[in-house]
């Protein structure tokens, strides 16, 4: 015998309603068809269901490939992460293919490629350096990095182009097809970088201008405003890994373009990230469309799938 003083509830009256009036979102319509051996990506795409990520996959490939057709703005934003995955060969490769307009880094990015570039290897094991404080001394990475942006200060250049340049000298010849920063700067593709001063490992050297580096950061933010410009009726921007910086970035960009009276409306945004953050929700995905049309998508999966897939389904077009 229960002690408590309410029994269950008697649902012998319960009114229901036929399985095939009552209908439903996911129908046998827009599932996965299998994957036929041979059909290549073009096949592969096809065969995604028409739900959730597979419709956001599809309409993202539709958007940056109409982008390129008709001209429009196409703005990859990366972080640093992006860079550590080895990702900057299929980007050099969509860039040369007109699949991008501007590339936007965080300062993460920026180094790792930078690092690439001299080396041909970049990423320090943390945990085996910090306790002595080796994490970020690495001489080269500092000197040659902070005396690229101070020179390109001198020379009314940001920071990405100043980057770019230095590395047409230094550059290590056998690396130089894996950097983003200075395959860009052949192409006269600008790279802008955004950066917070003290989070990355080059602002530890002796080297290091914050005026340099504030003034090299902040023409690169102009930068970008101007190329969010080419975003409007149709352009796409894409932030890739980063959670904080570029996020608030682009928003701010966003506004200040309408504020000095430029049109800005339905373009895409894409967040692919193996996490979806707050910011990159908000700040990408929906906050810029908020009364001007155009579309947002969040995609979630690892960089190192993620983009060798995208830029697959690209080429696919293309042949």
């Amino acid at each position: 015998m229960t002690k408590y003083p309410r029994g269950p509830l008697n649902l012998a009256g319960l009114h229901t309603i036929g399985l095939r009036e009552r209908g439903g979102k996911v129908g046998v319509a827009a599932f996965a068809s299998v994957y036929r051996k041979g059909s290549g990506i073009a096949g592969w795409l096809d065969s995604l269901p028409h739900i959730l990520a597979g419709d956001s996959f599809r309409a993202a490939a539709d958007a940056i490939a109409g982008a390129r057709a008709e001209g429009r703005g196409l703005i990859w934003g990366l972080g640093g992460h992006v860079v550590k995955c080895g990702l900057a060969p299929v980007l050099v490769d969509l860039m040369q293919r007109g699949y991008v307009t501007a590339f936007a880094l965080n300062g993460a990015a920026a180094l790792h490629d930078f690092e690439i570039a001299l080396a041909g290897h970049t990423s320090e094991d943390v945990e085996a350096v910090l306790p002595d404080g080796r994490f970020g001394s690495a001489e080269e990475t500092g000197r040659e990095l902070n005396c690229a942006v101070v020179e390109g200060v001198r020379n009314g250049l940001g920071m990405g182009e100043a980057l770019g340049r230095v590395l047409e000298s230094i550059a290590d010849p056998k690396y130089s097809h894996a950097s983003l920063l200075l395959q860009a700067y052949r192409h006269n593709t600008p790279v802008t970088v955004h950066v917070a001063i003290g989070t990355d490992t080059a602002h530890m050297h002796p080297a290091a201008d914050g005026a340099a580096v504030g003034a090299a950061s902040h023409q690169d933010f102009r930068l970008f405003c101007a190329c969010v410009l080419d975003l409007n009726e149709g352009g796409v921007y894409l932030n890739c890994g980063s959670a904080v910086m570029l996020p608030e970035v682009f928003l701010k960009a966003v506004s200040a373009v309408r504020n000095l009276g430029h049109p800005l409306a339905r373009f895409t945004t894409v967040n692919l990230d193996f996490l979806q953050q707050y910011r990159p929700r908000v700040n990408v995905v929906e906050r810029p469309h908020a009364h001007s049309g155009g579309a947002g998508y969040s995609i979630t999966g690892h960089h190192e799938l993620l983009l060798p897939l995208l830029a697959a389904a690209l080429i696919e077009r293309d042949a």
